[in-house]
C-alpha cells in the first residue's frame, strides 16, 4: 500500500520532462532532479577543484557545505541504498521535539517487541524508567534499536513512526527514501541515499538537542536501582577507537552497519567557520573503510574543496518554505574514474513512469510511443533480509557496554 501511495504522490509532484533521459531532456529538466541536474548522472561529480581521493571505493558518497547547502562533490548522490542505522538521523528529525528531555518513562514489555534478532543494543530493560534524554543517548551513541522502540511506542508504535518518518521524509524532500522500520534495520524495500542521508543531517544539526546528543562522547546510562553503567559513542572518528584518530573539528553525526547494508555513515566536521557534510555508504573492504573514506573527503573539502563550485545544492523542506522538487531518476551505477568532472550523458538506466488521468503517456517524436514502467524501488539493493550482526549486540546493562565489539 505505502509503494503504490508513494507512487501517486510523485505523480502530483508534476510530469515535467519525466519521460525523458536527462541527455535528451528540455532544459526544464534540470529542475525535476532533487538538488540539480547533474546528481542525477553517473560517476564523480565535481567543478573547480582538483585533488579528490583517489582511492574511494564507496557505492555512492556526497561532500556539501552545511551552511549553504552546496554540494561540492558527489558520486551517485541518488543511489538507492540500504541506510542501515544512519536512518536513526529521521527518526531523530521526526520524534526528537515530541518529547521534554525531563520527561520519564517505565519500560514495559510491550515497549520492546519485535525487536529484531542480533539487533545493535544500549541495554534497556523492563521495569527501569528512563529518562527521554537517556534513551536518546542510547540511539545516538549505542545506536540501540531497544531505545528506539522504546521511544518509538512513546509517538504512538512502530507503524505509527514509521509513517511519521516517511511524511517527515517527503516533507525534507528526501524521495529517495523508503521507510520500513524505524531503526534501519535490513528489511526489504528499506532504503535512501547518500543526498537523502545528508539531508537529515543537515535538517537535525540545526536543533540544539540533535547536535548535543550525537556530538556525545560517553553517558552514564541506568542499569536498575541507581546502579550505571558508562556507554561510548560508537563513531570512530568522534572517540578514535579501533586504531583510527580523532578527527579534528569532528561534530557527530551518525553511523551504521548491517551485513546487508554493510558500513554507511555521515559525518559533520567545523572548520575555520566552515562547517562540511560527507556522507560515505557501502565501502568496499574494511570496517574502518567508511571512517577512512569520510576523513579523506572532509579534508579534500577543507583543502582543494575551497575552491570548488558547486554542483548541486541540498533542498529545504518544504514546511520551511523549500520549493518543491520531483523525483530523481537513479544514475547507474558505472563509476567515473577518480577526479573526473563527470562528464557521463546522464542517462537514466530506465524509463521512469508517468501517472495521470489516463494512467499513461504517449511520447512525442517520430510518431513512436514507448511504454513506460516504473522503478522497482530496491532494484539496486539487493532486497534481502538480513541479520543486523553488525551493530552492538547488548545482552545486559553492563555487558552492553563492556563487550561490545563497535561494529556499528
Amino acid at each position: 500500500m505505502r509503494d503504490s501511495s508513494r507512487l501517486t504522490r510523485r505523480a502530483a509532484l508534476g510530469l515535467t520532462a519525466a519521460a525523458l533521459p536527462l541527455s535528451a531532456a528540455t532544459p526544464a529538466s534540470a529542475a525535476a532532479v532533487i538538488g540539480g541536474e547533474r546528481l542525477a548522472r553517473s560517476g564523480i561529480q565535481v567543478r573547480g577543484a582538483a585533488g579528490l581521493p583517489k582511492k574511494l571505493t564507496a557505492r555512492s558518497w556526497l561532500v556539501a557545505d552545511c551552511e549553504s547547502g552546496e554540494v561540492l562533490a558527489a558520486f551517485d548522490a541518488h543511489r538507492r541504498l540500504a541506510p542501515a542505522s544512519t536512518l536513526k538521523m529521521l527518526f531523530a528529525d521526526t520524534v526528537l521535539k515530541k518529547f521534554e528531555r525531563t520527561d520519564r518513562h517505565k519500560v514495559t514489555d510491550a515497549d520492546l517487541a519485535g525487536i529484531p534478532s542480533g539487533s545493535s543494543l544500549v541495554g534497556v530493560k523492563p521495569g527501569i524508567t528512563y529518562t527521554v534524554e537517556q534513551l536518546w543517548q542510547g540511539v545516538f551513541l549505542r545506536s540501540g534499536n531497544d531505545a528506539v522502540h522504546v521511544l518509538a511506542h512513546m509517538n504512538g508504535g512502530v507503524a505509527q513512526t514509521v509513517a511519521d518518518m516517511q511524511a517527515r521524509a517527503e516533507d525534507l524532500q528526501a524521495l529517495d527514501t523508503h521507510v520500513v522500520s524505524p531503526d534501519g534495520f535490513d528489511h526489504k524495500g528499506q532504503l535512501s541515499s547518500a543526498y537523502d542521508l545528508t539531508l537529515f543531517a543537515r535538517h537535525g544539526l540545526k536543533d540544539e538537542d540533535f547536535r548535543g546528543y550525537c556530538g556525545t562522547r560517553t553517558a552514564d546510562f541506568p542499569a536498575g536501582g541507581k546502579k550505571t553503567f558508562q556507554i561510548q559513542n560508537t563513531d570512530r572518528l568522534l572517540t578514535g577507537a579501533w586504531g583510527l584518530g580523532t578527527y579534528k573539528g569532528l561534530i557527530g553525526v551518525k553511523n551504521g552497519y548491517t551485513s546487508h547494508a554493510g558500513n554507511t555513515f555521515t559525518g559533520a566536521a567545523t572548520r575555520g567557520g566552515r562547517t562540511l557534510l560527507v556522507t560515505v555508504m557501502h565501502p568496499a573492504t574494511g570496517s574502518n573503510a567508511v571512517y577512512e573514506e569520510t576523513a579523506a573527503l572532509l579534508d579534500w573539502g577543507f583543502g582543494a574543496g575551497r575552491s570548488a563550485q558547486a554542483v548541486g545544492m541540498l533542498v529545504e523542506p518544504l514546511s520551511e518554505g523549500g520549493a518543491k522538487a520531483s523525483p530523481t531518476p537513479e544514475p547507474k551505477s558505472a563509476r567515473a574514474a577518480a577526479g573526473a568532472s563527470g562528464s557521463a550523458s546522464g542517462r537514466p538506466s530506465t524509463w521512469r513512469l508517468l501517472e495521470g488521468a489516463a494512467g499513461t503517456v504517449a511520447l512525442l517524436g517520430a510518431g513512436t510511443a514507448w511504454a513506460l514502467r516504473r522503478r522497482r524501488a530496491g532494484k539496486n539493493a539487493g532486497e534481502t533480509d538480513a541479520v543486523e550482526t553488525g551493530e552492538t549486540g547488548g545482552t545486559g546493562a553492563g555487558k552492553a557496554a563492556a563487550e561490545s565489539a563497535d561494529r556499528d
